[in-house]
């Protein structure tokens, strides 16, 4: 009986570390995970492909620049890129604007303010390229029926000192909550990782979400069809409220998706997950 008890404690620590275990999305296969640092790499991730090679952005507290904290800007989001084009968007507590720091693919870096609309959010969640770095979509919180499309600033909008403008929006047919991050997998496709702590839209919390649009994305309004692929992986050493963060499809297909653990474990176990297609 001894042993019985020893070998089941080894299969449920097996069963909490292994990659393996982590529950499947629909359409992926969890290949593994690595160690998501919450101060660094707690908001989000990116990959940019350049003639020099590939490389690897993270974002977190900790790699806001010390130019824009004091100005204000305390928040930074999911960041991404195309055409070897990066983009970070930043958020402050007022209603002044948002702020997209960009990287052109010769290592320059400019600000892009985009003034509120009206109407609009002032969280900054996540900033979303297309595969041909025409446009930018951007992520509002709490629950949404839109995305939001600006020109890309540096490649469709130029001029730093001038309002990035909002151009269109992504009309989705079903609402989604509290959305932290998107990519685009093709011009017409991308995939966002909800923080959604309800379940009440799709039947899970933390769903990853398909958007399939009814066109690419030119100026004018698209409307995107929802889909959740399932839920996201939600596995700790503690117990409680996961937070998923940004998420990332590189050039080679791999689906990355951070999810920060729960009380004291987001110190050491929070994980970025890989995925590929089944």
């Amino acid at each position: 009986m001894r042993r019985t008890g020893i070998v089941l404690a080894i299969a449920a620590l097996v069963a909490v570390f292994s990659p393996a275990a982590a529950q499947a999305v629909t359409g992926w296969t969890t290949v593994g995970s690595d160690n998501a640092r919450p101060l660094d790499e707690g908001q989000g991730l990116a990959t940019i492909e350049r003639p020099s090679g590939t490389i690897y952005r993270y974002t977190g507290i900790a790699t806001v620049p010390m130019s824009l904290s004091t100005q204000g800007w305390n928040h930074v989001g999911d960041p991404g890129s195309a055409q070897g084009w990066y983009v970070e968007p930043y958020q402050r507590d007022d209603r002044g604007a948002k702020l997209f720091r960009v990287e052109s693919p010769d290592g320059k870096w400019a600000n892009y303010t985009h003034a509120l609309e009206s109407w609009e959010a002032n969280n900054n969640s996540f900033a979303a390229v297309t595969p041909d770095a025409r446009w930018m979509v951007a992520g509002e919180w709490g629950t949404m029926d839109r995305l939001l499309v600006h020109p890309m600033p540096g490649v469709a909008h130029t001029n730093p000192s001038a309002n990035l403008p909002y151009s269109s929006a992504i009309r989705l047919d079903k609402p989604v909550r509290d959305i932290q991050g998107c990519d685009f997998v093709t011009a017409t496709r991308l995939l966002c990782a909800s923080d959604d702590p309800e379940g009440s839209l799709f039947g899970t919390t933390k769903p990853l979400l398909q958007v399939d649009l009814s066109g690419a994305l030119s100026g004018s309004d698209v409307t995107g069809r929802v889909t959740s692929l399932g839920q996201l992986p939600l596995k700790s050493t503690c117990s409680g409220n996961f937070e998923t963060e940004g998420i990332d499809v590189a050039a080679d297909g791999t689906l990355r998706v951070v999810v920060l653990s729960p009380s004291w474990c987001v110190a050491f176990d929070s994980k970025t997950w890989r995925f590929r297609k089944a």
